[in-house]
């Protein structure tokens, strides 16, 4: 599952309060609490304001200019009041559906909000301890933009969003990144969410309830396959990825080996559950969706695996046939299927559903070693 220690974050400095007989509270928390335009935060304090990760503000001072006026390269981040009251203003048209690119013309140009909701005090934005609970995906709050740059903020783009109930902040920056389209932004929150909570807290907390949404969107409206597309390609992409950064397999071990049902194209869990499988040391092949049944039958003649992992998403594409076709070899396999479309199948004697991504891996690893 790969848990992976969290970011380490630097806490920047600011400016100190004359010395005295009581140190006060950390820099942070003061200039979080002072409402001195003078003051200023760092990234991991902006970050905590807005319910964004500290990479994202990185990503959008680097790529689209969005950031602090004053820094100076080689030096830590500070945020001004003015600088944060703009990237409120991108976060909000990306919300409504603008790509980052026009989020952040908009930002640029368009007058700031008054002083009072733009400076550091306790009235910006949202709170740390609110950033969590808000769906700012379902119930998001939309202020008008300014006429000439109605477009940037995403007016005339449908005002796309995802239902995401109780989701937490990570899914939910995913989904606006999805919907913006922006797959470097997309791969960067996967990458950040893996390296922070795990492969299988990513896929099951973060990268499920974006899918899910982006389906029911499509199946409400018919739009949207675009995005379910784009998801999915980043998504193999990084998990993929993981498993160039993982161990070494167990040395003599049988693979197992992973593939969809015939005529079945849905098999992303594989691509994570080969994920999960590489992270533990478990040699595997994956020979990804709709693999004939003739060349299943000989891919584990060649392949000798410990155990075949047959997805199904549909429960046209599970059929019981096909496990009872398979050939039988010295040494034998286990067979196991997984997918929705075989909850309600009756399976051949001693082929087991895997219920769960931790629950394919704990049994397939332990079949494997």
């Amino acid at each position: 599952m790969r848990p992976q220690p969290p970011a380490a974050r630097t806490a920047a400095s600011v400016p100190r309060s004359p010395p005295g007989p009581d140190p006060g509270p950390e820099p942070d928390v003061l200039a979080e609490q002072s409402a001195d335009p003078e003051l200023q935060l760092s990234v991991a304090a902006v970050a905590r304001r807005l319910g964004v990760a500290p990479a994202t503000l990185r990503t959008w001072d680097r790529r689209y200019g969005i950031g602090p006026v004053e820094h100076v390269p080689g030096r830590p981040r500070r945020y001004s009041s003015d600088d944060v009251a703009r990237l409120e203003m991108m976060r909000q048209a990306m919300i409504q559906g603008a790509t980052p690119a026009d989020a952040a013309v908009h930002a640029r140009t368009a007058p700031l909000p008054h002083a009072d909701s733009a400076s550091l005090g306790p009235a910006l934005v949202t709170s740390a301890s609110e950033a969590p609970a808000r769906n700012l995906i379902a119930e998001p709050q939309r202020p008008d933009p300014a006429p000439h740059n109605r477009r940037a903020a995403g007016a005339g783009l449908g005002r796309p969003t995802l239902r995401l109930p109780g989701a937490g902040r990570r899914a939910r920056g995913l989904g606006r990144a999805a919907l913006a389209l922006d797959s470097d932004l997309v791969r960067e929150l996967l990458t950040e969410s893996i390296a922070a909570v795990g492969l299988q807290r990513t896929w099951d907390d973060v990268t499920r309830p974006v899918l899910s949404a982006v389906a029911q969107r499509w199946a409400d409206t018919g739009v949207g396959i675009e995005i379910e597309h784009l998801l999915s390609d980043c998504v193999t992409g990084v998990f993929g990825a993981s498993v160039s950064a993982a161990p070494s397999p167990v040395s003599g071990a049988r693979p197992a080996m992973l593939a969809g049902m015939p005529r079945d194209q849905h098999v992303l869990p594989l691509v994570v559950l080969a994920a999960m499988l590489a992270q533990r040391g478990i040699a595997f092949r994956s020979l990804g969706a709709d693999l004939p049944v003739a060349a299943m039958a000989t891919a584990i003649r060649r392949l000798a695996p410990a155990a075949v992992v047959l997805w199904s998403q549909l429960s046209s594409t599970a059929d019981p046939k096909i496990l009872r076709s398979l050939p039988h070899t010295r040494p034998a396999f286990r067979t196991f299927v997984a997918g929705p479309g075989w909850v309600e199948v009756e399976l051949p004697p001693r082929v087991v559903l895997l219920t769960s991504l931790l629950h394919a891996t704990d049994v397939v690893s332990a079949v494997i070693l």
